[in-house]
């Protein structure tokens, strides 16, 4: 008899292994090798008999312990007092494992069901786009969509059955829109419940189908929705119209219609968050004499009083003026400004003739400054090397 391999080498994890970490290990072997994954391939059979068994011993804290002491020997009868006296599956969550593979009931014990059967189930949700401009995403705006629409069949009222006629019950599920397939694994009998295929899982069998909707129920319309976008929506995001997506199905609600807001960009506001941001020309005179200057905001146009001497690129703030908050109505950002001093071009020769007089009355002061700066520094170098 070949001897057996250590559990911790069959699972491909440490000794000191916990017990999520095991958990983890077993579970992609067995998704790999599980019989009814590869029916039929002993090779796969075995590396899964082989995981399982460790998995049994491992993931019970005191069968763990005596494999820790005495190894296989623990449970074949000749190890000293406390061996197990052979091998049992007890304490093992298999059915936990296998419900997350398969959704299977193993025996009956717990487990997820791939279908709800013929329950009440919401619709699907539908998607579209809207394009709006900036300004309109800032302040909020009405829009008015189309789109195709599912509505209950006036034929045959939604039953999907020829007038006249009425939908029976399927003979396959009695009703219960789910089957249960039974198979045979490692672990015993495995109840697997799926939606029944003859009726999709709705417990109807329709034998005559209404001509109109062709048994479907729903007949599709052109529709025209208003769409109430909020101010301070951002390019992105979506708005949530409820009930009017895809039909339920049993008497299940509708879906929700979910429009996401395209923003176009605009010539020249620039938005990060709730702040906008631009920039603003001013000339020589107005940056070193100072003035007044518009601005141009989501507002309309307002009023800044730039300081004498502002340097170019200076950045200043409008309190107040950015975008709505969606969280907070009362609440908005901050509009931010850069001041670009703008050089003149193109000069007449009286200007040119007044531009050189002007840098003749501050070219010495400017220079003055200069050199008591470098006087400055040549005097810092000069201690430092001292």
């Amino acid at each position: 008899m070949a001897q057996k391999r250590d559990y911790y080498e069959v699972l491909g994890v440490d000794k000191n292994a916990d017990a999520d970490t095991l958990k983890k290990a077993y579970r992609k072997i067995a998704k790999e090798n599980h019989p009814d994954v590869k029916p039929g391939d002993k090779k796969a059979e075995a590396i899964f008999k082989e995981a399982s068994e460790a998995y049994a011993v491992l993931s019970d804290p005191e069968k763990r312990k005596q494999y820790d002491q005495f190894g296989h020997s623990a449970f074949d009868g000749s190890a000293g007092a406390g061996g197990f006296g052979g091998f049992d599956f007890s304490g093992a969550d298999f059915g936990d494992i296998f419900s997350d593979l398969f959704g299977d009931f193993f025996g009956g014990s717990r487990g997820r069901s791939s279908s709800r059967g013929n329950s009440p189930r919401q619709g699907a949700n539908l998607r579209t786009t809207i394009r709006i401009s900036f300004l309109e995403a800032v302040f909020g705006v009405e829009k008015e969509i189309e789109l195709n629409l599912k509505d209950e069949c006036p034929t045959c009222h939604g039953t999907g059955a020829k007038p006249g006629t009425r939908p029976e019950t399927c003979p396959k599920c009695g009703g219960k829109g789910q089957v249960v397939y039974t198979s045979q694994s490692f672990f015993g009998t495995v109840r697997n419940v799926q939606a029944c295929p003859d009726c999709r899982g709705t417990g109807k069998i329709i034998k005559e189908k209404c001509a109109d909707c062709g048994g479907t129920g729903y007949v599709t319309n052109r529709k025209k929705i208003a769409v109430s976008i909020p101010a301070g929506i951002d390019n992105g995001q979506c708005v949530r119209i409820g009930g009017i997506g895809e039909p339920g199905s049993n008497g299940g609600p509708r879906g929700d219609l979910l429009v996401e807001v395209i923003v176009q960009d605009h010539p020249i506001f620039r938005r990060q968050d709730v702040n906008i941001y631009s920039s603003v020309p001013i000339s020589y005179a107005v940056a070193a004499l100072g003035g007044e200057v518009l601005i141009d905001t989501v507002d309309g146009r307002v009023a800044y009083e730039v300081k004498p001497g502002t340097q170019t690129d200076t950045r200043v703030r409008l309190k107040g003026k950015g975008v709505p908050s969606l969280r907070y109505s009362d609440t908005r950002g901050d509009h931010y400004v850069t001041l670009v001093v703008q050089t003149p071009e193109k000069l007449s020769h009286e200007a040119k003739e007044l531009l050189k007089q002007f840098d003749s009355l501050t070219g010495d002061s400017l220079n003055a400054a200069k050199n008591s700066v470098d006087s400055s520094t040549d005097d810092k170098k000069k201690k430092f090397w001292k």
